[in-house]
Protein backbone atom coordinates (compact mmCIF):
# COMPACT_ATOMS: atom_id res chain seq x y z
CA UNK A 1 0.00 0.00 0.00
CA UNK A 2 1.16 3.54 -0.71
CA UNK A 3 2.47 5.66 2.12
CA UNK A 4 1.03 8.93 0.79
CA UNK A 5 -1.40 9.12 3.71
CA UNK A 6 1.44 9.10 6.26
CA UNK A 7 1.61 12.68 7.52
CA UNK A 8 4.76 14.72 7.86
CA UNK A 9 3.90 14.99 11.58
CA UNK A 10 4.77 11.30 11.96
CA UNK A 11 8.20 10.93 13.54
CA UNK A 12 8.55 7.20 12.89
CA UNK A 13 11.62 6.66 10.68
CA UNK A 14 10.59 6.01 7.08
CA UNK A 15 12.29 2.61 7.08
CA UNK A 16 10.05 1.51 9.96
CA UNK A 17 6.74 2.52 8.34
CA UNK A 18 6.21 -0.81 6.52
CA UNK A 19 6.86 -2.69 9.77
CA UNK A 20 4.33 -0.59 11.69
CA UNK A 21 1.74 -1.04 8.92
CA UNK A 22 2.36 -4.78 9.11
CA UNK A 23 1.76 -4.70 12.87
CA UNK A 24 -1.62 -3.02 12.35
CA UNK A 25 -2.43 -5.50 9.58
CA UNK A 26 -1.63 -8.38 11.94
CA UNK A 27 -3.72 -6.87 14.75
CA UNK A 28 -6.65 -6.59 12.36
CA UNK A 29 -6.17 -10.09 10.94
CA UNK A 30 -5.88 -11.75 14.35
CA UNK A 31 -8.31 -9.80 16.52
CA UNK A 32 -10.70 -7.58 14.56
CA UNK A 33 -14.33 -8.58 15.08
CA UNK A 34 -16.04 -5.48 13.69
CA UNK A 35 -15.51 -1.88 12.63
CA UNK A 36 -17.65 1.22 12.43
CA UNK A 37 -16.63 4.57 10.95
CA UNK A 38 -18.56 6.72 13.39
CA UNK A 39 -17.77 9.96 11.59
CA UNK A 40 -14.91 11.29 9.44
CA UNK A 41 -12.71 11.73 12.54
CA UNK A 42 -13.60 8.56 14.45
CA UNK A 43 -13.22 4.84 13.86
CA UNK A 44 -14.47 2.22 16.32
CA UNK A 45 -12.89 -1.22 16.23
CA UNK A 46 -14.32 -4.22 18.03
CA UNK A 47 -11.46 -6.50 19.05
CA UNK A 48 -11.26 -9.92 20.65
CA UNK A 49 -10.66 -9.74 24.40
CA UNK A 50 -7.27 -11.40 24.17
CA UNK A 51 -6.01 -8.53 22.00
CA UNK A 52 -5.64 -6.09 24.90
CA UNK A 53 -1.89 -6.44 25.49
CA UNK A 54 -1.05 -6.37 21.79
CA UNK A 55 -3.40 -3.48 20.99
CA UNK A 56 -2.33 -1.43 24.01
CA UNK A 57 1.35 -1.85 23.17
CA UNK A 58 0.85 -1.03 19.48
CA UNK A 59 -1.29 2.06 20.10
CA UNK A 60 1.13 3.35 22.76
CA UNK A 61 4.03 3.06 20.31
CA UNK A 62 1.94 4.68 17.58
CA UNK A 63 1.18 7.63 19.88
CA UNK A 64 4.92 8.12 20.38
CA UNK A 65 5.40 8.96 16.70
CA UNK A 66 1.92 10.22 15.78
CA UNK A 67 0.66 12.10 18.82
CA UNK A 68 -2.39 13.40 16.95
CA UNK A 69 -4.12 10.02 17.43
CA UNK A 70 -6.41 9.52 20.41
CA UNK A 71 -6.84 5.83 21.24
CA UNK A 72 -9.49 4.92 23.80
CA UNK A 73 -10.16 1.40 25.05
CA UNK A 74 -13.48 0.40 26.62
CA UNK A 75 -15.10 -2.89 27.47
CA UNK A 76 -17.66 -4.13 24.94
CA UNK A 77 -20.30 -6.88 25.09
CA UNK A 78 -19.32 -10.53 24.80
CA UNK A 79 -15.91 -10.03 26.45
CA UNK A 80 -14.67 -7.88 23.61
CA UNK A 81 -12.76 -4.62 23.58
CA UNK A 82 -13.75 -1.47 21.75
CA UNK A 83 -10.87 0.60 20.46
CA UNK A 84 -11.95 4.09 19.45
CA UNK A 85 -9.49 5.91 17.21
CA UNK A 86 -10.00 9.64 16.85
CA UNK A 87 -8.04 12.21 14.86
CA UNK A 88 -8.33 16.00 14.49
CA UNK A 89 -9.77 17.31 11.20
CA UNK A 90 -6.31 17.88 9.70
CA UNK A 91 -5.58 14.14 9.93
CA UNK A 92 -8.74 12.58 8.49
CA UNK A 93 -6.72 11.29 5.52
CA UNK A 94 -4.53 9.32 7.94
CA UNK A 95 -7.60 7.69 9.49
CA UNK A 96 -8.88 6.99 5.96
CA UNK A 97 -5.60 5.23 5.18
CA UNK A 98 -5.80 3.16 8.34
CA UNK A 99 -9.44 2.28 7.60
CA UNK A 100 -8.49 1.06 4.14
CA UNK A 101 -6.23 -1.53 5.77
CA UNK A 102 -9.17 -3.22 7.53
CA UNK A 103 -10.00 -6.67 6.16
CA UNK A 104 -13.06 -6.66 3.94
Amino acid sequence: MDTDWTPSACTLPTAELPLRRAEFDQLFADYLRGADRVDPHTLDLLLAADSRATATDLTARENECCSFFTFTFTEAPDDRIRLRIHVPPAYVAVLDGLSERLPR
